[in-house]
C-alpha cells in the first residue's frame, strides 16, 4: 500500500553506519520518505563526529526528522536525547549495542576490519572481509570502504569505540520513533531494537529478515517509515 501524506513534514536528517555510506542510506530511506514529501538529507562517509556536527548543522534551520542505519542510529538518537527541541521524530535502524559497546558483535567486526587494513591494505581487506557473505553484502562493502579510502581505519575504530545511548538516555526521548531491525542479523541483534523500543517512550518496532534487505534495500526503510508512522499515531 502506497504511503500519503497530507502535508509534507521536515526534513530527514539520516547517518551512516560504520564504514557505510551516504549512497545505502539514499538506497534505504529515499523512496519511502519521498512516498511521504520528505527530503533526505544524510552526509557522506566520515567520522563519528563529522556525522554529528552535520545533522546539527542541518538542525538550524529547523526541527528535523533524525535518525540513521547502526552507528548512525546510534549517533542521532544521543544527539535526540541531547537536543529535544530539534527533532521532530527518529528513524532508528539497525541498532547495534546500548551503551558502551565493549564486546558487542558490530563493535569487534569493526575493529577486526580496521586492523586487517592496517595490516594488508584495502584490497586484501575487502576480500577478507567479502569472503562468504551475500554477494549484495559485498558490493556494498566494496563501494563504501573504498569511498572511506585511507580514513577507514580510523573511522571503523572511532565507531566501535563510541557508545551508543543507554536505556535511561532513551527514556528521556519523548518524539515518535520508528525502530526498524532485521530479525536474523548477528551483528545488529533483534534484541537491540526491542531493547530500544521497550526504553523509547513513543516508539514502535518493525522487524524484517535479512533476505528482504538483500532483495530490496527500500525493505529495510519502509519498516523504520512504517513503525514511525504507528508511533506517531499514538504520539
Amino acid at each position: 500500500m502506497a504511503l500519503t501524506r497530507s502535508a509534507p513534514g521536515p526534513r530527514a536528517v539520516l547517518l551512516p553506519g560504520a564504514g557505510s555510506d551516504d549512497e545505502f542510506v539514499r538506497a534505504v530511506f529515499e523512496q519511502p520518505l519521498r512516498s511521504l514529501g520528505i527530503p533526505l538529507i544524510t552526509p557522506g562517509p566520515g567520522m563519528p563526529g563529522d556525522l554529528v556536527s552535520a545533522l546539527a548543522e542541518a538542525a538550524e534551520a529547523g526541527p528535523v526528522l533524525a535518525g540513521g542505519i547502526s552507528l548512525g542510529a546510534h549517533l542521532a538518537a544521543a544527539w535526540a536525547a541531547e537536543n529535544p527541541d530539534r527533532c521532530a521524530g527518529l528513524l532508528l535502524a539497525m541498532p547495534a549495542w546500548t551503551g558502551r559497546s565493549e564486546e558487542r558483535p558490530a563493535a569487534v567486526a569493526a575493529r577486526f576490519g580496521a586492523a586487517s587494513v592496517r595490516e594488508v591494505g584495502l584490497p586484501e581487506a575487502l576480500d577478507r572481509a567479502c569472503a562468504g557473505v551475500d554477494p549484495w553484502l559485498a558490493d556494498e562493502l566494496r563501494r563504501s570502504w573504498s569511498r572511506h579510502g585511507d580514513a577507514l581505519p580510523d573511522a571503523l575504530d572511532a565507531a566501535a569505540a563510541t557508545p551508543a545511548p543507554t536505556l535511561a538516555d532513551l527514556s528521556t526521548i519523548t518524539v515518535p520513533t520508528g525502530v526498524a531491525a532485521c530479525s536474523d542479523d548477528p551483528l545488529h541483534p533483534l534484541s537491540v531494537a526491542e531493547a530500544w523500543h521497550q526504553a523509547l517512550p513513543t516508539s514502535a518496532l518493525t522487524a524484517i529478515p535479512l533476505r528482504a534487505l538483500g532483495a530490496d534495500r527500500e525493505s529495510l526503510g519502509r519498516a523504520a517509515v512504517l513503525a514511525h508512522l504507528r508511533a506517531s499515531s499514538r504520539h
